[in-house]
């Protein structure tokens, strides 16, 4: 019996780029017809261009591809996960529908899955975009986990792209997360992983959706969920700054006392201490307030996605 494979992607506003996904997965699939079944899902982010038309055009054409339309816009970590949720295969792939995540890697995903690896991760090694963008990724990762204290090392430069064993996907299942960061999860979990390296190439159709928002609200995820290291070195933080403002608060009385005619009171060393430590509180509650904030989304409970209509599925 032929093990099922499940290729799932969002989109949202990639009508350009939809049935080009569609013909290269499609075409990778059939160099393995002989050993596995497949099926294509791909949600739509409540896209506001042709993309849900393009969609159920290849859905009525074929059906291996499997159609999730959602009500609204649930974000770029939300429904890629719970598409994920939703495949039935032995495996599932998880790829960007932007074609910057390559599907030619699909026959290196399956390879390492068939030599017992239940995680199989891409890695950017080398990214045809902006160099500097790259350069901010990869110090990203170095600093996730220089700060990270669940003692699950994240592979830099992984974005969640390759594939993952049902029973990988059945954990996930469980965990319930209504917020989650997939890379940072299944690394969590402990199975046996590997990575394929390959080069980011550039997008060539539509522009992307990621904005400093995305990216940051992503980062920060990264770290709530996977650290408690910035909350403590607030606290550490705190702690040697007082300890700082009160060492430097008597070396300015003994000054005075010993020169008081000579040594002058002044406001600009008032105000620049006031602006400095300010900032510091600042940037301090900033970072409670993220794990606050993740704090209250794991309360919430609020559904991944609410679907529209679903197509192609029995």
């Amino acid at each position: 019996m032929k093990k099922k494979i499940s290729i799932i992607s969002s989109a949202f506003n990639e009508q350009e780029n939809v049935w080009e996904l569609y013909t290269q997965v499609k075409a990778e699939m059939a160099k393995y017809a002989d050993k596995y079944d497949y099926e294509q899902l791909v949600l739509d982010n409540a896209s506001t261009d042709g993309t849900l038309e393009e969609l159920r055009k290849i859905a009525a054409q074929d059906t291996h591809f499997k159609v999730i339309a959602n009500a609204r816009n649930f974000g770029h970590i939300r429904s890629p996960y719970y598409g994920i949720l939703q495949c039935s295969g032995d495996a599932v792939i998880y790829m960007a529908s932007d074609l910057q995540d390559p599907p030619a890697l699909i026959g290196q995903f399956l390879a390492k899955w068939e030599d017992g690896f239940k995680v199989v991760l891409a890695q950017k090694t080398q990214s045809k975009e902006s160099v500097l963008f790259f350069a901010v990724r990869r110090f990203y990762y170095c600093l996730l986990n220089l700060l990270n204290d669940s003692g699950a090392q994240l592979p830099a430069n992984c974005t969640g792209f390759g594939l993952y064993d049902k029973g990988v996907v059945e954990e996930l299942r469980r965990l319930n997360d209504p917020y989650p960061y997939l890379r940072g999860l299944v690394c969590e979990l402990g199975y046996k992983r590997a990575l394929v390296p390959f080069v980011q190439p550039t997008r060539k159709r539509g522009f992307t959706k990621n904005n400093f928002y995305t990216l940051y609200d992503n980062a920060m995820i990264g770290f709530t969920n996977h650290s408690k290291v910035p909350l403590r070195l607030a606290a550490m933080g705190g702690f040697v700054l007082g300890g700082i403002s009160l060492a430097l608060a008597f070396v300015y009385l003994i000054l005075k006392l010993l020169f008081w005619n000579k040594f002058p009171m002044g406001t600009a060393p008032i105000l620049l201490g006031v602006l400095f430590f300010s900032s510091v509180q600042l940037f301090f509650i900033g970072i409670i307030g993220e794990y606050i904030g993740a704090i209250l989304t794991q309360v919430l409970k609020r559904p991944l996605v609410i679907e529209k209509e679903r197509i192609n599925f029995k």
